[in-house]
């Protein structure tokens, strides 16, 4: 196990970052350490919040919640849900839920898509999203566009995997976008919504979801949280930046 240390300082003196960083021997793999935070009180407060936010969320839309996983099956059968590994706090990995908007083998028909159309190709490299993409069904494209696919990652939130409010939860191929933010994306849980969410979302490239996921985690404070919370429903309900 290799390990060292990294320190990063906010020039207004409200947290105080301290990476430890360690490659791990048997999965090969860099694990990265929370930092110490000056107001742990805070952040203990805005993990009950999340706590409450999701059961809150469950109870409240459990209906809605029904009519989305009745109208998936109808329109293209099981499985419902999908799930995929993210990179989550410390760098660990979780599953990760959303209701299912693509066709089954989405995958191949993606490498194929990206094969055969340089334009495409050009724009997946760039914002790792598609205006056209292939692989979305039509109820897909609806409930992405509300980003009602999103709604399942709430029983992420309450087992302690997310948060309501953080930084984008990134794929495993997407880590070495970061580059010198990786340390600051695993500092805190990832969330269902977050900077890029509300600052044009797939409208921006991924480099600018890096500088807004780092600069979230560097300034974070509640307030911040129920800032970003009531411009998502402005950004949800406008459909803003879905692709």
């Amino acid at each position: 196990m290799y390990r060292f240390n990294t320190k990063s300082d906010n020039s207004n003196g409200y947290q105080d970052f301290r990476h430890s960083i360690a490659l791990d021997d048997e999965s090969n793999i860099w694990k990265v350490t929370s930092p110490s935070f000056k107001s742990r009180s805070a952040h203990l407060t805005k993990r009950v919040i999340d706590i409450l936010g999701s059961l809150a969320l469950i109870v409240a839309l459990s209906p809605f919640y029904f009519l989305i996983y009745c109208a998936v099956i109808l329109s293209m059968g099981r499985p419902v849900h999908f799930w995929q590994n993210r990179c989550g706090k410390d760098g660990n990995f979780f599953h990760f839920y959303k209701f299912r908007s693509m066709v089954n083998n989405s995958e191949s028909i993606l490498e194929e898509h990206l094969s055969k159309n340089d334009f495409a190709r050009t724009e997946w490299e760039l914002f790792q999203k598609l205006a056209e993409d292939p692989r979305i069904t039509p109820v897909g494209r609806f409930i992405r566009r509300f980003s009602i696919d999103e709604l399942p990652q709430i029983f992420n939130v309450l087992k302690g995997d997310m948060s309501l409010v953080g930084p984008r939860p990134c794929m495993e191929n997407q880590r070495h976008r970061y580059g010198k933010h990786w340390g600051t994306y695993c500092a805190m849980r990832p969330g269902i919504t977050g900077l890029w969410q509300v600052s044009g979302r797939n409208r921006l490239p991924y480099s600018k979801r890096v500088e807004l996921d780092a600069f979230y985690v560097s300034n974070w404070s509640l307030w911040l949280d129920v800032k970003i919370i009531f411009r998502t429903f402005r950004a949800v309900i406008a459909g803003e930046g879905c692709r």
